[in-house]
């Protein structure tokens, strides 16, 4: 917050209230949540940092650009060959369905709050901090991790475009990660390093680094190509399908489950969950959009609705062209291409993995460091990661630290291991936005809202349950690795966020005092009774020194200007004997009606 600006922005007091217990003092400060206020707030300090340069198309090819990659060039062939079989377009039609539900969700909040943070954003305005963080905190699963598992991807189609249309044969040593999962434990391979999946984070953050206009340009040409190669390769290898290949459909289950049968389905539904990763990332770039609140929900639906229709057409292809058991290793497609002989396909589908992978990860690493940009503005992780270019306008420290990050996990960590971490984290991010939209629609009914969920609750609610059902179904190593990354955050949550936390820890100012706090009238500065803050009893004691000197206006008709703690209005308040009296009352409040917290700040 800037120093001229003197108020800020909370939905509750981050002070202990009268007769409040020291545990529910704590507890209540867990689930703080941030009003639109102080969101539109950051809309506005964010304009002068951020280029507004992303329309309707460019947003939908972003989304595009993240969800169309390693989830069809990859780990169709993955689900098929280990838990579904030919019914891997069921799959994905499950998993296009709970995404399509919490892509309603996702529009819906992005036209009531267009900022930069997606789920973060949205968890901390419904459901508190803690939630708030703990969404953050799986988000790097989501994109980060994402986009490292994508660059195994890229590797794997680097080795065989350059053998397919070269002649060149590549070491594993250099081009596969140095440990594998198998059995449900880490070993040791005979490999080193990983160096495709390495250099192309790398350069993929270079171009981030330098602009979102750049950065868009490229992500468009490969939008453009991968589209372009899935249309000819669906049409090409049509007449190539065998019906035998197609039998049986749901394959009988192989006693463990997991593995085919109705629970491979489901299983499989959770795992190609991955490939529908990303269309949320449009509404990460909410501070780069023109119109946000209109063309981010037409961005989302769009790159659903495209991405499904692509996936569900290829799969199906892909089962019938070969048989389901052939489509393993990391490049699938290529194998079910090279069973019909045309060289000219194999080669062009190489092109188009190594054009969506490359794709996929720019967009993932776009929307990571704008997610550490919106935590760190709210102080839950350090200030350094808010730091915007002044010039190339991006927030730089956080797109190289992504980027390094990436990079490293690319080419050490097998693609298993970090597809799966990544699919679940999503999917606990998809049910808490669902379940946001649920307790806006009752909370707050008069926030303006560009686009709605049709059908009221019912649908953000079947698309909870849906997601409580893929977490359910999938892989326990999955979950417990969650549950440790998890733990692992709320106690950085707490050794570092709970302290530096802006809702929760206002910073005091020598400046003069703009507002006063609720419940804080004219009286109370006579009669401090009940609150025990170091903080209020100082703010209280800076207040009184500022009426003997004639700083603030200072009889008890005292006029403050009171800043809602909603939709960014104001209101004329006047105090007289403790009876206030509204002139204009600001709605849309997404923080408690009863109570204007606007508290001074400084910056850092």
């Amino acid at each position: 917050m800037d120093d001229d600006e003197g108020y800020y922005y909370t939905g509750q007091t981050p002070f202990r209230k009268p007769d409040e217990s020291r545990f529910r003092y704590h507890a209540r400060r867990l689930l703080s949540i941030q009003t639109l206020g102080r969101l539109e707030y950051t809309v506005e300090e964010a304009e002068s940092k951020f280029n507004r340069s992303l329309g309707p198309v460019e947003l939908t090819f972003v989304g595009l650009g993240a969800v169309v990659g390693s989830g069809v060039f990859v780990l169709l062939g993955t689900a098929a060959a280990t838990q579904t079989g030919p019914s891997i377009s069921i799959a994905y039609l499950l998993g296009g369905i709970v995404s399509g539900i919490a892509a309603l969700s996702y529009a819906e909040m992005a036209s009531m709050i267009p900022i930069a943070g997606s789920a973060y954003t949205y968890a901390y305005a419904t459901v508190g901090e803690l939630p708030a963080w703990i969404i953050g905190w799986n988000l790097i699963l989501e994109y980060m991790v994402g986009a490292a598992t994508v660059s195994v991807g890229f590797s794997s189609y680097f080795v065989s475009f350059m053998h397919d249309a070269f002649n060149v044969q590549l070491s594993k040593t250099w081009t596969t990660a140095p440990v594998v999962w198998e059995e449900e434990e880490f070993r040791r391979s005979d490999a080193y390093f990983n160096v495709p999946a390495f250099v192309i984070s790398i350069l993929v953050t270079m171009a981030i680094y330098s602009g979102i206009h750049l950065t868009a340009r490229i992500n468009n040409v490969l939008v453009v190509f991968k589209i372009l190669v899935l249309v000819i390769m669906i049409f090409a290898l049509i007449p190539s399908i065998d019906s035998k290949n197609y039998h049986p459909y749901i394959p009988p289950n192989e006693g463990k489950s997991g593995q085919f049968g109705v629970s491979g389905l489901l299983e499989g539904a959770a795992s190609v969950f991955f490939a529908y990763i990303g269309f949320d990332s449009v509404s990460t770039t909410a501070q780069e959009a023109k119109n946000p609140q209109v063309n981010i929900p037409i961005g989302i639906m769009m790159t659903l609705a495209i991405s499904t229709t692509l996936y569900i057409s290829m799969s199906a292809v892909a089962v019938g062209v070969a048989p389901y058991t052939a489509l393993t290793g990391g490049s699938p497609l290529v194998k079910m291409v090279q069973v019909t002989g045309m060289h000219w396909l194999v080669v062009l589908t190489e092109l188009g993995a190594i054009a969506a992978t490359i794709s996929v990860i720019l967009v993932l690493l776009i929307s990571q460091p704008r997610v550490f940009y919106a935590m760190a503005n709210d102080g839950l992780i350090p200030r350094v990661f808010a730091k915007v270019h002044p010039k190339l306008k991006t927030p730089y420290v956080a797109t190289l630290v992504s980027g390094i990050v990436c990079a490293f996990c690319g080419a050490l960590i097998p693609t298993g291991v970090l597809s799966d971490m990544s699919s679940i984290g999503t999917i606990v991010a998809f049910f808490v936005v669902n379940v946001g939209v649920i307790i806006l629609r009752y909370t707050r009914k008069t926030v303006p809202r560009r686009f709605k969920v049709p059908g009221g609750p019912i649908l953000p609610a079947i698309g909870a349950a849906s997601s409580l059902l893929l977490l359910m179904v999938a892989k326990r190593d999955s979950i417990i690795r969650l549950l440790v990354w998890m733990a692992v955050g709320v106690l950085v949550y707490f050794v570092y966020g709970r302290t530096h936390s802006e809702v929760n820890n206002p910073r005091m100012t020598n400046e003069p005092m703009q507002v006063v706090h609720e419940n804080y009238s004219i009286e109370g500065l006579n009669n401090h009774q009940g609150y025990m803050d170091d903080y209020l009893q100082h703010q209280r004691d800076r207040q009184l020194n500022r009426r003997e000197s004639g700083v603030m206006c200072p009889t008890d008709d005292d006029q403050t200007r009171v800043v809602d703690g909603g939709a960014g209005t104001s209101s004329s308040t006047t105090r007289d004997s403790g009876t206030t009296h509204q002139d204009e009352q600001g709605s849309g409040s997404l923080g408690p009606s009863t109570e204007h917290s606007s508290i001074p700040i400084h910056n850092n």
